[in-house]
């Protein structure tokens, strides 16, 4: 559920220093961003961004970056980063559809799609961030050995997600539906505001790691 409109957060998030305004102008360079030539990891759809700010704190040799379309939301995450100050991480506001115009081939190392919109019709299955229109745009970024690690509550979704990863030329490295109990790929799990909602609730948290 989106958050209510907060008066000014466009402002506030512009005046951020860890909110980069015109993420395009950076595009094939931005190891120049984070001064440095560590590897990149995006999250489309960072929410709060809780994720995010545990991996780069625990990782400081990665660079991140957290994508979020909806300024309400992106607000909350820029508010706790400017109290965290990690040098690693950075925020964009943007559309996730306009990814390979702000990222240049190869560029992005791994790739995070965290309980993201279901978009239940199916006229709108386009727009799924695992759907094969997408993973043609994450294959245009991602390093030739990157990955892309997809988390959800959402069986139908999930289901939709494992269906489209052999069309669009990928491969599973790893598929489990229930994550929480599954003693291979849950060390290391780094836990989502919602992942710790319907996991509090019952609900088995279905992951897939893909490859090409």
């Amino acid at each position: 559920m989106r958050l209510r409109n907060v008066t000014g957060s466009r402002e506030m998030i512009a005046e951020s220093p860890f909110v980069v305004q015109e993420p395009a102008a950076h595009r094939g360079a931005w190891g120049a961003v984070f001064e440095n030539s560590h590897p990149i990891q995006i999250e489309i759809g960072m929410g709060k961004g809780r994720f995010m700010m545990e991996l780069a704190a625990a990782n400081p040799d990665v660079n991140y970056i957290g994508i979020e379309k909806y300024s309400t939301v992106l607000l909350r995450a820029v508010q706790k980063l400017e109290v965290l100050e990690l040098p690693n991480l950075r925020l964009i506001r943007m559309d996730a559809e306009d990814i390979c115009e702000v990222f240049g081939p190869g560029e992005i190392a791994r790739i995070y799609l965290n309980f993201s919109d279901p978009w239940p019709k199916d006229r709108h299955a386009k727009r799924r961030l695992t759907s094969r229109q997408f993973l043609a745009r994450y294959h245009e970024i991602l390093a030739p050995d990157g990955r892309i690690e997809f988390k959800t509550d959402n069986e139908d979704l999930f289901d939709f997600a494992l269906g489209e990863i052999a069309p669009a030329g990928w491969k599973p490295e790893a598929v489990t539906r229930d994550l929480h109990h599954d003693e291979k790929m849950l060390p290391g799990n780094i836990m989502t505001e919602y992942e710790v909602k319907f996991s509090s609730m019952g609900n088995p948290i279905y992951k897939y790691i893909i490859y090409r």
